[in-house]
Formats: structure tokens, sequence, C-alpha cells
């Protein structure tokens, strides 16, 4: 590697990472309000949600998705990066306590939050205060 490059490679990488999480919010929060009656509706039904709740639900959850990930476009601080990742355990906690069955799922539902903490906690660890 040649001397110098280092800090610059850190920055672009940092800033790949930022871009995927804000684009994985923001798609995630445009695909729950697109698809109210497809898979998450079926999860909630599975794990017993009462068919009253189903859409405030989805719907919270979306705004919350929003909410992150315009927060992690306007933002780079460590407040972001935190309650992006309490955020995404608080649901992970929840999805597994109602369907822990999703650690098996192959397109791993609640497995890819692993390399998304990963991805968090590094950018927390850049972030200024």
């Amino acid at each position: 590697m040649a001397i110098g490059l280092t800090p610059f490679r850190h920055r672009r990488s940092r800033g790949l990472a930022r871009a995927s999480l804000i684009g994985l919010w923001l798609l995630t929060a445009v695909v729950s309000l697109l698809a109210l009656n497809g898979e998450s509706r079926s999860l909630l039904l599975r794990a017993g949600t009462p068919d009253a709740w189903i859409v405030p639900v989805i719907v919270a959850g979306a705004a919350l998705d929003l909410v992150l990930g315009l927060a992690m476009w306007r933002w780079h601080r460590r407040w972001v990066y935190l309650s992006a990742g309490l955020a995404m355990l608080g649901m992970t906690v929840v999805g597994t306590v109602m369907l822990p069955d999703l650690w098996m799922d192959p397109l791993g539902r609640l497995s890819k939050n692993l390399p998304i903490a990963a991805l968090l906690w590094l950018l927390h660890e850049d972030a200024p205060a």
C-alpha cells in the first residue's frame, strides 16, 4: 500500500458504509409502506399480532426507518448511529421473541443485523460526538 493513501481509503470506505446504511433504512421504509399487505403483514399475523394493530405497527416501523435513514443522511454523529443500533437491537429482540425461526431464514431476516451492527459500530467510532 502506498504511503499516504490510508486516510483517503478510510474516508472512502466509511462513506460507502454510511451510504449503504442510509440506502438500507430508506429503502426499507419505502418497501414497508408499498407492501402493507405483503410479507410484513404475514409475519405479524403469524406472530399473533391482532389484525387491528398490523397496519399501525408497519407504518410506525416504516416511519422509524425513514427517520433513521434521513438522520444518517443529514448528520454523521455518534447519537445517530447509537439510535439506529438501539432501534435495530429492539427490532431484533422483538423478532426473536415473536418468531425465533427468522434466525434460520436463508435470506437473513435477522442474521443480516449482525453485519449491520458492525457497520454501525465502525461509523459510531468514526463520527464526532
